[in-house]
């Protein structure tokens, strides 16, 4: 029978977005619709998910799409074809690295050949008296083994100098084959991956020009965001562009496509559960699944006239590894009116088998794949025997077999009440209808292909080894960062981003943020105070953490950890030390007594911060203090000083409890000075006995 193949479509990849782990990628093809409504769209991955693909056809609503299936086919490709420049570089370098090898391990081996030379006298007979070796000899062989080894030294400078070079281009060869994209053929074998549709309705109006849009999801792609922030002193606002570093092995470059950037986890189930209702009254049958329908009746009774001549042939080796001694006879094969050759007798005298009747119960092997014994008596097992004795010896012969240790549970029962197909049993275009030779449970009934595909798991196992590669900087994973909401982000531009498992720089769009410079100083800790940038987030996304460049006035100046910052919310950026504004503390702690009996401790803590600004340019300096927090009633603290308590509410920046702030505005070139102070009355009951009480 002749198969016709669908017609070809090309395609092109038009935009991708990237998730936390994975992409889900669109397609766009163009072409004529043949009259039989086959087409088969070509130029997808290796590694697409088949399960993921969806097709629609764009602009032609009586057309639509009613099957779409995922096809892999191998070709052969020509010398021309093949783009193996990297591949033919490296084996050129792997032969001229072999080569430089082999004449320096030769120039290796002639010096010590050289180094090897020593006088040898000639032997000397018993009768012979002693003679005196010619020190010229000895000086002149000298002078040779240095001339030679002198030479032979240079020349194996130069082949390891040149042994050294060919290393390196090897290396350097090697890494870029490495790096290189994963879209290029491994081999002079492409593997094509394409989608054969059917497509139904009125196909007279689309002929001439149909689009389809293909949308698939593709393991082996992650990104992480980044930033670069633009400031300048004096203005209350900024540019901030968000950029995303993106790496993808999925096995096709992504060439001018629009890029999208979410925090959604791909592998994530979006689909709605189903809720049943609920009824009060008389019990209903609750429905089947819609497309699904019970095997028919008498199902079982069609493998009885295949199961009447017993069980199937067992070759010899398995049946001695299962009785662990020599092969036995194997049973007498299918009859002729089975499709088997004419029986062969048992024996002298034997009759010949005669088949069960329809419907009697067959004899079962025993466990381990060893077949009956067939040494019994021939009225056991020939035509002579009754059908009463043949259908008790079937009755017991499952009993006699005992279960080896070890072997598997039986299938558990079928589980009471309606049926409840799963997704995979609904995939009609991918379920088997399993053989006679199946259990008992799984003869004459369909279900899911179970066969596995090694070599596209071998391209996924490769894709998803992009999620291992180190991260950035200060940089973080979005769906780390991103906590329980979910996020998008469209670039404004088309870019490229090619398969080799490496991370590419895209830039997504310019947020507008608010943004002041403020300076910050806690000097009960350090006398330093620190350049900060407050953010302020305006739009309704949020900003993810991540790492950013900091630009002021033109000037780079460092790369800072930008925390997430939510809409509305307020962050810091620290810039660092500001070397232009000095701080100064000093403290001063009394202690004295007051009340009637002189019984209550009184510590007066008086604080003294003074500022001075070099700057050319007034500042906001906030200075911190920290003041005592008491969990106890008849423990008072008296605060003197005009600080203020932070403000707590929601999206303000979180202070440890005691917090207080000063804000001054110093102008340029000026100083102030902060004066403050709180007292801890301490009652004698709450009093320490001994130990350091005034701090």
């Amino acid at each position: 029978m002749r198969v016709e193949k669908a017609q070809g479509w090309g395609s092109t990849l038009d935009s991708v977005v990237v998730y936390a782990q994975g992409a889900l990628c669109r397609r766009l093809a163009r072409g004529s619709v043949p009259p039989d409504g086959r087409v088969r769209v070509t130029g997808l991955p290796r590694t697409l998910d088949p399960g993921s693909l969806r097709a629609r056809v764009l602009g032609v609503p009586a057309v639509r799409v009613v099957e779409a299936r995922v096809e892999v086919d191998a070709e052969p490709l020509t010398a021309s074809d093949v783009p193996d420049t990297l591949r033919r570089e490296v084996e050129r370098l792997h032969d001229e690295y072999a080569a430089a090898r082999g004449r320096r391990d030769r120039q290796l081996r002639l010096i010590e050949e050289v180094t090897a030379l020593r006088p040898v006298p000639p032997p000397r007979k018993r009768d012979d008296p002693h003679r005196r070796t010619p020190v010229d000899a000895w000086l002149e062989l000298a002078d040779f083994v240095e001339q030679r080894l002198t030479a032979l030294h240079a020349r194996l400078a130069e082949l390891e100098e040149a042994l050294l070079l060919v290393e390196h281009e090897l290396t350097v060869a090697t890494d870029r084959l490495d790096r290189a994209s994963t879209d290029v053929p491994a081999a002079h074998v492409e593997t094509t991956v394409s989608a054969v549709l059917t497509l139904v309705g009125d196909t007279g109006d689309a002929q001439d020009d149909t689009e389809l849009e293909l949308e698939y999801g593709v393991p082996g792609a992650v990104w992480v965001p980044a930033y670069r922030l633009s400031h300048r002193h004096g203005d209350d606002s900024g540019h901030l562009v968000l950029r995303a570093s993106v790496a993808q092995r999925t096995g096709e470059d992504w060439t001018g496509v629009r890029v999208a950037l979410s925090t959604a986890d791909l592998r994530r189930r979006t689909d709605l559960p189903r809720l049943r209702s609920m009824r009060i009254g008389r019990r209903q049958p609750t429905p089947a699944p819609s497309g699904w329908r019970e095997p028919p009746p008498g199902l079982a009774d069609l493998f009885t006239g295949y199961d009447a001549p017993g069980p199937r042939p067992v070759p010899a080796a398995e049946r001695m590894a299962a009785v662990g001694g020599p092969a036995r006879t194997a049973p007498p094969p299918l009859p002729p009116s089975y499709g088997g050759p004419p029986p062969m007798s048992a024996g002298p005298g034997s009759a010949p088998a005669a088949p069960m009747a329809p419907g009697a119960p067959v004899p079962a092997p025993p466990v381990g794949g060893a077949m009956p014994d067939l040494a019994q008596p021939a009225r056991s097992r020939s035509g002579g025997g009754t059908r009463a004795s043949r259908a008790a010896f079937a009755a017991k012969a499952p009993s006699a077999a005992p279960a080896p240790a070890g072997a598997p549970p039986p299938p558990p029962a079928p589980a009471a009440g309606p049926p409840r197909p799963s997704g995979a049993e609904l995939d009609y275009a991918a379920l088997v209808l399993s053989g006679p030779d199946e259990q008992a449970g799984r003869r004459g009934r369909l279900f899911p292909d179970s066969s596995h595909d090694p070599v596209a798991a071998e391209y996924r196992r490769r894709a998803e080894s992009v999620a291992s590669l180190p991260l950035p900087g200060h940089a973080v994973p979005p769906r780390r960062s991103a906590g329980s909401f979910d996020h998008r982000f469209d670039a404004a531009a088309r870019a490229d981003i090619p398969s080799d498992g490496t991370w590419h720089t895209v830039t997504v769009g310019e947020i507008p943020v608010g943004l002041r410079t403020e300076y910050l100083c806690v000097p009960s800790v350090e006398p330093t105070v620190y350049a900060t940038l407050v953010l302020s987030n305006a739009t309704d996304q949020a900003l993810l953490a991540g790492p950013v460049e900091v630009t002021v006035d033109d000037d780079f100046l460092l790369t800072a950890s930008l925390p997430t910052l939510a809409p509305g919310g307020v962050r810091r950026v620290g810039l660092g030390p500001a070397e232009g504004i000095r701080v100064t503390r000093r403290t001063n702690l009394r202690e004295s007594t007051a009340g009637l009996r002189n019984n209550v401790t009184v510590l007066d803590h008086s604080v003294h911060v003074e500022l001075a600004n070099q700057l050319a340019r007034p500042v906001t300096v906030e200075v911190r203090e920290l003041v005592p927090v008491s969990a106890e009633a008849d423990v008072r603290i008296e605060e003197r000083a005009d600080w203020t308590a932070p403000d707590h509410s929601a999206g303000s920046e979180t202070h440890a409890p005691g917090t207080r702030l000063w804000r001054v505005a110093l102008p340029a070139g000026g100083t102030a000075a902060l004066d403050g102070g709180y007292e801890i009355r301490i009652p004698a009951g709450k009093a320490l006995v001994g130990g350091n009480r005034r701090s």
